[in-house]
């Protein structure tokens, strides 16, 4: 039986030593604070926002929320953005994305500045994540896989590891946090031939998937003993939530796996704060 990397401790560590970096500031007179910035309602922003505020109370930091109508123009919320900018007391912000269709969301992410993205929107994030340096901050859900990798004690160096899923906010960060630590890489897309695909799949020691498809990958598409790191949030035919990994087939061949749900999300909203509490110390 393969061993199941569950989210809830992961988040709970790091939340603990967030705590700790929040006393401390706290004792200097700074209290780490977010901004959200919503447009509209939507289900998944307002689940995903209810989340953000729970770990920000039990870690201690402050939140100011945005909240605009789906309507709202460019202009307005470039203007909004350009305040929170100019506000020495919010740290870090959180923007919900896709924007809607009538706003430029490139040019609004790219109006954000850098040092205050949180969740990697902006170019002077992504040259850090790229570069290897510490310039702005990862995505979030990118680096909730390092800190599950960490936290159970998987070693990367010289490991091989398949990415399924290309997008900047999961499989091309990862990459990059991935080789970073001496692993080496392959990622395929729905561009990759499908014998590639499989070949991929069954050969690595690490399988992280983010492909945003109920059950995709199955038993035929993994080898033996592997981690997998099921970073996909679906619905699957029954209506019940489910990752990218056929878990059924998956987890009888696997060293160790990620449930969903229970994995990775968990540890988001952890590393948000966290991102937070960095930036209100610089």
């Amino acid at each position: 039986m393969a061993e199941l990397l569950k989210g809830g401790p992961v988040a709970k560590a790091i939340t603990e030593r967030n705590k700790q970096a929040v006393s401390e500031l706290q004792s200097k007179g700074i209290t780490p604070t977010l901004a959200i910035v919503r447009l509209g309602e939507k289900p998944g922003d307002l689940a995903y926002e209810r989340g953000a505020l729970k770990r920000a109370e039990k870690t201690g930091v402050q939140v100011k929320q945005f909240v605009f109508p789906e309507e709202m123009t460019e202009e307005a919320l470039l203007d909004e953005i350009g305040k929170i900018n100019q506000d020495d007391s919010i740290h870090g912000v959180l923007m919900f994305r896709p924007l809607p269709k009538h706003i430029d969301e490139k040019k609004v992410c790219e109006a954000l500045a850098p040092e205050k993205d949180m969740d990697g929107i902006t170019s002077g994030s992504m040259a850090g994540v790229f570069m290897d340096s510490p310039i702005g901050y990862p995505p979030c859900t990118a680096e909730a896989v390092m800190e599950m990798l960490d936290h159970y004690g998987i070693v990367l160096k010289g490991r091989k590891a398949t990415i399924f899923g290309r997008s900047l906010v999961i499989g091309k960060p990862v990459a990059m946090m991935l080789m970073a630590r001496h692993a080496t890489i392959t990622v395929c897309h729905s561009r990759t031939k499908s014998d590639d695909f499989v070949e991929a799949g069954r050969d690595a020691d690490i399988v992280i998937t983010a492909l945003g498809r109920a059950k995709m990958i199955g038993a035929d598409k993994l080898g033996e003993e592997q981690i997998i790191i099921d970073v996909g949030i679906n619905v699957d035919e029954e209506g019940n939530l489910c990752g990218d990994v056929d878990f059924a087939e998956a987890e009888p061949k696997a060293a160790a796996i990620t449930p969903v749900p229970g994995g990775v999300g968990n540890v988001t909203t952890a590393v948000l704060m966290k991102h937070v509490i960095r930036a209100a110390s610089l």
